[in-house]
């Protein structure tokens, strides 16, 4: 993939530095990891839903952390040295995952529940009464005409 030079935008641009760190950072290679597999759904006009498959692990040993327009969800599997089972197969993953995803602004994650192997993350975006567009009214200006008269000497 190309690699796209912002810095001639940042000479002419003010508080766009986090868009263009976020589209710099989809050309990394680290962000073809797919494990583990995940959808994001609108569910409303202002809400929306993740959902992982984390098969194989419980609510102790995942952990959601919202900070700074970043979702972090991570997983990490406790020792299983009880069990002495030899696998022929292991098909199931079991290995530790961290996956990140940026918000958009005034994005705030509501609930999170885990049923079937399944992650769900609830997010709704509610825009503040001062960030949302408003009507601003015209008054009319009460002109009153001036006559100018020359005077005659």
């Amino acid at each position: 993939m190309r690699h796209v030079d912002f810095s001639p935008l940042y000479r002419s641009t003010v508080g766009f530095d986090r868009l263009f760190t976020m589209l710099d950072s989809l050309g990394q290679p680290d962000q073809a990891q797919t494990y583990p597999p995940y959808n994001i759904e609108r569910t409303g006009e202002d809400t929306y839903r993740i959902t992982m498959a984390v098969a194989g692990f419980d609510e102790s040993e995942l952990s959601i952390e919202a900070r700074e327009h970043a979702l972090t969800v991570k997983g990490e599997k406790k020792d299983e040295t009880a069990d002495e089972s030899q696998y022929l197969y292991r098909g199931i993953a079991k290995r530790a995952f961290e996956r990140r995803f940026q918000l958009a602004d005034h994005v705030e994650v509501r609930a999170a529940s885990l049923k079937n192997g399944l992650l769900h993350i609830d997010l709704l975006r509610e825009i503040p009464e001062a960030a949302k567009p408003r009507r601003i009214e015209i008054a009319a200006v009460n002109r009153e005409t001036k006559q100018i008269e020359a005077q005659s000497n």
